[in-house]
């Protein structure tokens, strides 16, 4: 019987957090501000037309086959599939060890149905937690009654439909080019997406990943190195005060 790919987490969020990847863009319909796709077969990055930074996860996708492969192989086997077989499908390929769950470090909810099914497979699991971060603000709106508790939505800002964020009072993610930009939006930075799953407040994220030559992105991730960041290989990441998490 086929089965999905689950990972554990990565030096940013530490091997106690499963994760669940599609591709990088191909699986996102509303990206904007980070759209970036690898190309099918390693050729390059194709950045989108209004994008401010580039997607890490398409960066991890150029540059590894064996990444590129299994998240292309997970969205080939749930496409085309009714929210049943794609719930049965992702349940049955759940690792028997993972009490946290991310969905998507890479890719999106790419469609209702798929979202659909990641709702059930949630409500048929509630001793386990599972989180996302997303743009597919659509689909969540259209279920904004039906979410399990133990399903911790973000959204993702920098899509094509941001305005359903304020709409509906939607917890969000921003990502940030400074450590200023986040405090003067009043926002904590997450460094470990402990925000993310633990609380119900949004918050920032810092920018890290590859970034185009020349790029805004790319000055400001050399200026937050210049202070001492080291992105998220390290687990000695600077962190000024405001940046600690919350309690």
């Amino acid at each position: 019987m086929n089965r999905l790919k689950f990972n554990k987490g990565n030096a940013k969020l530490g091997k106690h957090i499963y994760t669940f990847s599609l591709p990088a863009g191909h699986s996102c319909p509303f990206a904007r501000e980070c759209l970036s796709k690898a190309g099918r077969n390693g050729e390059g990055i194709q950045d989108g037309k209004h994008t401010r930074f580039r997607c890490f996860a398409a960066s991890s996708e150029a540059q590894y086959e064996v990444v590129r492969e299994q998240r292309w192989e997970n969205f080939k086997l749930l496409k085309g599939l009714g929210i049943d077989e794609m719930a049965s499908l992702i349940e049955s390929s759940l690792p028997p060890k993972a009490n946290i769950i991310r969905i998507h470090v890479s890719g999106d909810f790419f469609s209702q149905d798929y979202f659909d099914a990641w709702l059930k497979v949630c409500g048929n699991n509630p001793e386990k937690t599972f989180y996302a971060y997303t743009k597919s603000l659509r689909f969540w709106v259209k279920r904004l009654g039906n979410i399990p508790q133990n399903l911790k939505l973000n959204a993702s800002r920098g899509g094509t439909h941001d305005s359903l964020i304020d709409d509906h009072g939607l917890k969000s993610a921003l990502v940030v080019f400074s450590y200023d930009e986040a405090k003067e939006k009043g926002l904590k930075i997450d460094h470990d997406d402990s925000h993310a799953y633990k609380t119900d407040d949004s918050f920032a994220l810092l920018i890290h990943g590859t970034q185009p030559a020349g790029s805004e992105a790319s000055k400001a991730l050399s200026a937050l190195k210049a202070l001492g960041w080291k992105g998220y290989s390290s687990k000695k990441k600077y962190q000024p005060e405001w940046s600690s998490p919350m309690g």
